[in-house]
């Protein structure tokens, strides 16, 4: 109750577009009523009284009740990090010449492989705090920093594993294909076959992953070899997902488009037939605006060509140990709109509603409405403008199935 704002995101059961992502719902003044960890009521306070009996009441003090982020694209469980290469980053190399030295993603390899699934398991829980500090209360989680058999299902058991112990939602993603291995050097195809013959078959068996995703990029997995695994990844009824078009735009998302891909993630390099391609496939563009501001590159996605498309954008962290090492959503939304014009209307619902049913849990969380799992912050602020607005800034209560679960 007391709210300034209670921004709902109702609307048309689906993904939002065009004009759409604008439409937030808002309740000025209002008041909502959750029972058995799901909401029952939004609207004003006066309507909710003869509902209840002996609520227990939370004041939102004048400030703004949004959903709980949804955090569509992160890379939650590895070992150690990477702040050394972040000084030589800074010192002017590229993020891909590290990588050619050894480091990126293969250095976190490393270390994840020598971790325990304890060591892997009390990281990710400490980095779920940090997302449910923020506002966050569900994650895709993806895989991809074992590339053995047995280190990538210890990555997704870790990643159900913090789903049951932490209060933290978390979709998680199988994403063997994400780097070829040392020990693969110049052997991606005998790689791929180990993904698609052994890795899949595992990781379905022990319904360990919902999706699975490649990195499709120059200088690591090729179409033709992304083809194969993401339909080998369909015989197995996990859903796709892709990185494609990050550094070098070579048809990636056009398969993504061919295959029906739930997801199409990164896309700074994406063109307009590209998103007509996407567009006609009705796959959902995940947009990483940090991940391009943590490498220092100045090519961000063309956000507004694919609002003006009609495509449902997902904004999302990115968060890993190497090119976006950030839990916010918030900045995430900040960079949105300072360097992909999005407005703070759109970003919020590219940062909930639309980045739920890209998760193919829009029917579940990501708005305020009746029936939905109660997932919902409380934020520091008297107008939901104020969350990108006031980049970097916390200040919230979280509450998850109705429970309260972070403040800050």
């Amino acid at each position: 109750m007391n709210a300034a704002q209670v921004v709902t995101l109702a609307g048309p059961a689906r993904a939002r577009t065009g004009g759409e992502m604008r439409e937030l719902g808002i309740v000025g003044g209002g008041a909502m009523l959750v029972r058995d960890g799901r909401i029952a009521a939004v609207g004003m306070l006066a309507e909710m009284e003869p509902q209840t009996e002996h609520p227990e009441i939370v004041d939102a003090g004048g400030r703004i009740v949004t959903p709980g982020f949804v955090d569509a694209h992160t890379h939650l469980v590895f070992a150690g990090n990477r702040a050394d290469e972040f000084e030589k980053r800074c010192a002017g190399m590229t993020y891909r010449q590290i990588a050619a030295e050894g480091g990126g993603i293969c250095s976190t390899v490393r270390r994840t492989r020598a971790a325990s699934e304890a060591e892997l398991a009390a990281s990710a829980e400490r980095y779920a705090r940090w997302f449910l500090a923020g506002g966050t209360t569900t994650v895709e989680a993806k895989s991809g920093y074992g590339l053995t058999v047995e280190d990538e299902l210890k990555i997704l058991r870790v990643i159900r594993r913090v789903g049951e112990t932490t209060p933290l939602r978390c979709v998680p993603t199988f994403l063997g294909a994400h780097e070829i291995p040392e020990e693969y050097a110049g052997q991606a195809d005998e790689y791929v076959r180990l993904v698609i013959e052994e890795m899949l078959p595992r990781v379905a068996e022990e319904k360990l992953a919902e999706y699975c995703d490649i990195f499709c990029e120059t200088g690591v997995f090729t179409l033709g070899q992304a083809r194969r695994v993401l339909t080998a990844a369909k015989r197995h009824a996990l859903g796709l997902r892709m990185h494609a078009d990050q550094f070098t735009a070579f048809g990636a998302s056009d398969l993504a488009a061919e295959l029906g891909a739930a997801t199409c993630d990164h896309l700074e390099q994406s063109g307009e037939q590209s998103i007509e391609a996407l567009k006609r496939a009705g796959v959902q563009p995940v947009l990483l605006p940090a991940s391009v501001y943590a490498i220092g590159s100045q090519k961000y996605p063309a956000a507004r060509a694919m609002i003006e498309a009609g495509l449902a954008v997902v904004l999302a962290t990115d968060f890993n140990p190497g090119s976006s090492p950030t839990p916010s959503m918030r900045i995430v939304m900040s960079l949105a709109c300072t360097q992909m014009k999005m407005t703070p209307a759109e970003a919020l619902t590219a940062a909930t509603i639309n980045a739920a049913h890209s998760l193919g849990r829009g029917h579940e969380i990501g708005s305020l409405e009746a029936g939905k799992t109660a997932d919902f912050a409380i934020h520091e602020a008297e107008d939901y403008r104020e969350l990108p607005y006031f980049f970097g800034a916390g200040g919230c209560a979280v509450f998850a199935a109705g429970v309260r679960v972070a403040e800050s």
